[in-house]
């Protein structure tokens, strides 16, 4: 078996015409760009790119498959080189069972699967061609419908506040949404981790994924897994998720908690960490609260701890998150030393402080030790890195 490292939640922005597919996503997000940034500068190994049910897209696909620029694999997915792109599709489900949005992650072998999912969604959303839609159907149905293409169903960042499986604080369990049965996987979020997610004993089953959720080219492969698989195609990625025949997720490298966006619950009005259990801020007195992942997540703790095969998850701090290393700096690095993933794992010390100020190649150190000391995010801002501790 090879390692390779993979992320499986990346945005469109933009078409190759500059139409719009994910509005909160960057202009430079175009299909193009991605794959070009995920293989020459983050080393990815293997990306899903969840816009790929937007017409336009597939058009852009199917241009360069005829062009020879990317090559569909025999054992599924889309060869860029050495880096491996998976069709996939986001998609909100609000339905009768739901007591609140929840986002799924859909992937596909082909391209052809592809746009056969993309022609039966646009009977069942109101615009195709933008991303993250809510869809009018049940999550049960939805997941018989990928199911029946050969694909893969995944729920979404399943603890963020707002958008998921356990976010919004009613739903107590996926049985409530989906058949368990046809679910190959969950996305744990930026503001989970491994020991967190494996208190609800109803995950135990599933392998965790670890992706960016990128809006950004910068933010792609923030959160990222290795898998261990014989190749990197669609076949070894869902053996992988299956634990079939060797093939596994071998770690899992994400932020650390504190750092996420909504790991401490805060008032909505001041950001100030409050106890969910006041229902107040003592601060400004106002009533409207961000309960956050750690807090939901003791809600629902029903185990100790995970099963033995779980991997490692590897609390990982991006090269961005490192306070003084900005963009010049950055680009600095990787002319020297290839890509981030090289960077963050790979590249000795002595050879990083020659580039880069021994402050900062420090901080690079001791992220990649796990020993930097962090301020916790909360209510939509991201937690900060310390830079004097």
């Amino acid at each position: 078996m090879k390692k390779y490292y993979a992320d499986l939640h990346i945005h469109i922005g933009r078409t190759a015409s500059g139409k719009p597919v994910k509005i909160t996503g960057a202009k430079t997000l175009t299909f193009s760009n991605i794959i070009a940034h995920a293989r020459n500068e983050k080393g990815l190994n293997m990306i899903g790119i969840i816009d790929s049910h937007s017409p336009e897209v597939i058009l852009e696909m199917q241009q360069l498959i005829e062009a020879g620029e990317i090559v569909e694999n025999e054992g599924g997915g889309i060869a860029y080189g050495d880096l491996t792109i998976i069709p996939g599709s986001e998609l909100e489900i609000y339905d009768e069972n739901c007591k609140g949005p929840v986002h799924v992650l859909c992937f596909f072998p082909r391209l052809e699967e592809m746009r056969s999912f993309s022609q039966w969604l646009s009977g069942h959303l109101k615009n195709i061609q933008l991303s993250s839609q809510r869809i009018y159907v049940t999550g049960r149905e939805l997941q018989k419908v990928v199911k029946n293409l050969g694909g893969l169903f995944i729920p979404a960042h399943i603890f963020t506040p707002f958008k998921s499986l356990f976010g919004k604080g009613v739903q107590r369990s996926l049985t409530e949404v989906f058949d368990p049965a046809l679910i190959d996987g969950v996305e744990l979020g930026l503001s989970a981790d491994t020991s967190m997610a494996d208190t609800l004993e109803e995950l135990h089953p599933y392998a965790f994924l670890t992706n960016s959720d990128a809006h950004s080219l910068a933010k792609i492969a923030r959160e990222y897994q290795v898998i261990e698989m014989e190749e990197p195609t669609f076949k070894e990625l869902e053996k992988a998720l299956k634990r079939e025949g060797g093939r596994k997720i071998a770690a899992n490298y994400g932020l650390d908690p504190l750092l996420g966006k909504y790991h401490k619950t805060v008032c909505a009005e001041c950001m100030h960490v409050i106890d969910p259990s006041e229902g107040i801020c003592q601060h400004c007195g106002k009533k409207k609260i961000v309960k956050g992942v750690s807090d939901r997540i003791r809600e629902l703790k029903t185990a100790e701890e995970g099963p033995l095969w779980r991997p490692p998850y590897v609390h990982q701090v991006p090269l961005e998150f490192i306070p003084g290393l900005g963009p010049k700096m950055l680009d600095t690095l990787l002319q020297h030393f290839g890509t981030e993933m090289a960077v963050l794992h790979e590249v000795p010390y002595e050879a990083i402080k020659q580039v880069v100020p021994v402050k900062i190649a420090d901080l690079i150190m001791r992220a990649r030790e796990g020993t930097l000391s962090l301020n916790a995010g909360g209510g939509g801002k991201y937690g900060t890195v310390v830079s004097k501790s």
